[in-house]
């Protein structure tokens, strides 16, 4: 392996810091962006039931922010859920930016260093030919040793910097396609989180209008409301 490296010029150590610099980057987001860290399976459905029964809090809120990225996007809906719609709707949208900007963190550089390593490898082929002439003018086309040197530099950082490069592009390629698929599924529960607030506002509004004898239609609208909601959120 060392002569291999040798053989590569010095162009190789740049290659290899970051063939390092991708692997670490693809072991962190894979680990990072598994679906039970990201996306809890069963974290909206206790939401919609918090919602429900009215007992979402302070508390419950500050423990949702730490629990994960949905979690994060989740608890900011419910910070703002006594605001205007709208607002609501803009809150959601904030805070899922800066989820999705923890979502695609290193990935920017991962993308760098698939396209930088085969420019690495051309760089190095490049000067590997470059030395290559300058051996032929100094001893002239006598012996092949005078070539062997410039052209397995210049052989071997092409290879390097391709197999850096390919495995690179591809695992950018595929982490990006799972962000997008996180992104999908949180827009989805931002949206029924949203309708399930509206539907708990409007089934709680006719309840402090204080209203006598409507306790019974009240009650059943509460209940039909959650229905919906139950089933929104299953669907």
């Amino acid at each position: 392996m060392w002569e291999i490296v040798r053989a590569g010029g010095p162009l190789m150590w740049p290659i290899i810091f970051c063939s390092i610099v991708a692997a670490a980057i693809v072991l962190e987001r894979l680990w990072t962006l598994q679906d039970r860290r990201v996306l809890p399976r069963e974290l909206p459905q206790k939401v919609w039931q918090l919602i429900e029964t009215g007992q979402v809090t302070d508390k419950v809120i500050a423990a949702l922010e730490q629990h994960s990225p949905l979690g994060r996007l989740l608890a900011a809906g419910l910070a703002n859920r006594h605001r205007p719609h709208e607002i609501l709707m803009e809150r959601l949208e904030d805070a899922g930016r800066h989820v999705v900007h923890e979502l695609e963190r290193f990935l920017n550089t991962l993308g760098t260093i698939a396209g930088i390593s085969p420019l690495l490898g051309l760089l190095g082929t490049v000067t590997g030919i470059i030395r290559a002439f300058d051996a032929i003018q100094a001893a002239g086309m006598g012996s092949p040793r005078t070539l062997s040197g410039g052209i397995a530099e210049a052989l071997v950082c092409t290879v390097a910097g391709l197999c850096v490069a390919i495995p690179s592009l591809i695992a950018y390629r595929y982490l990006r396609g799972k962000v997008e698929g996180i992104v999908v599924e949180m827009e989805k529960h931002a949206v029924r989180m949203a309708d399930a607030l509206e539907a708990a506002a409007n089934a709680a509004a006719p309840a402090a209008g204080g209203e006598s004898g409507a306790g019974e239609p009240q009650r059943a609208a509460r209940v039909s409301v959650a229905g919906r909601s139950l089933l929104r959120s299953s669907s």
